[in-house]
């Protein structure tokens, strides 16, 4: 069963730690959950700060919420926080941080049931993992792996790209396997981003495109460097 560290830094970054191994850091051993802690602590920007700024869409938290979640870690009280614009009296902050607690254990409970589910069998109808860099979510990003395999089957020969898709849901299974090809944490040119996807397909200023506008890539304003998202 995956820790609350391990998960964490494999939703960050897609780094695995086992609990059957032990990873060395330096000159000292480390069991998953510490190279986990290890591992966020030298490779990530503070990860409360990260997990806050993220969207609504993940997060599922309003931005009265995040304020108070900013207050509750800089350990302030009840009272203190009520003397700020906008976060209600004492009570009212008693009563957020109580139905926080309860969204916690609502959570707890549901990832206990959906770790239940996965360890079933699958049958092609698991949902493939939603990269982060969507910046819009909805039906087109419900892909089950069945899916996924077919689609690829039937637009892929070898390394080359047949063709584009032109349905949506097609077109992301498509890219998510043509950003593969970028190494994360690696900062290309355009030139090398163009002759990339070219090797996969003539159109490659549309794949460019379709990996910005999708989220799969991302670049600075004056187009110089591009990186995949983590």
């Amino acid at each position: 069963m995956p820790t609350p560290r391990t998960s964490l830094a494999f939703f960050l970054c897609g780094k695995e730690f086992s609990k059957d191994v032990i990873y060395p850091f330096g000159e000292q051993l480390f069991d998953a959950e510490r190279a986990a802690i290890e591992h966020l602590g030298r490779d990530h920007v503070p990860v409360f700060d990260y997990l806050l700024s993220m969207s609504r869409e993940y997060t599922g938290l309003t931005s009265l919420q995040k304020d108070l979640l900013l207050e509750f870690r800089a350990g302030r009280s009840a009272r203190e926080i009520a003397c700020r614009p906008g976060l209600g009296s004492p009570s009212t902050v008693r009563n957020h941080r109580f139905r926080l607690r309860e969204r916690e254990k609502q959570a707890k409970v549901f990832l206990a049931l959906m770790g239940l589910v996965e360890d079933q069998p699958g049958d092609g109808q698991e949902l493939v993992t939603l990269h982060r860099g969507a910046k819009m979510v909805d039906e087109r990003f419900a892909i089950t792996e069945r899916e996924r395999k077919q689609v690829l089957r039937n637009y892929f020969s070898q390394d080359r790209l047949k063709s584009i898709p032109g349905r949506e849901k097609r077109k992301i299974i498509v890219l998510q396997r043509l950003v593969e090809r970028f190494e994360a944490g690696r900062v290309y040119t355009e030139r090398e981003v163009n002759d990339m996807l070219e090797a996969a397909h003539p159109d490659y200023a549309a794949l460019r495109r379709y990996l910005i506008d999708y989220g799969f890539l991302e670049r600075t304003p004056d187009g110089s460097a591009y990186w995949r998202k983590p």
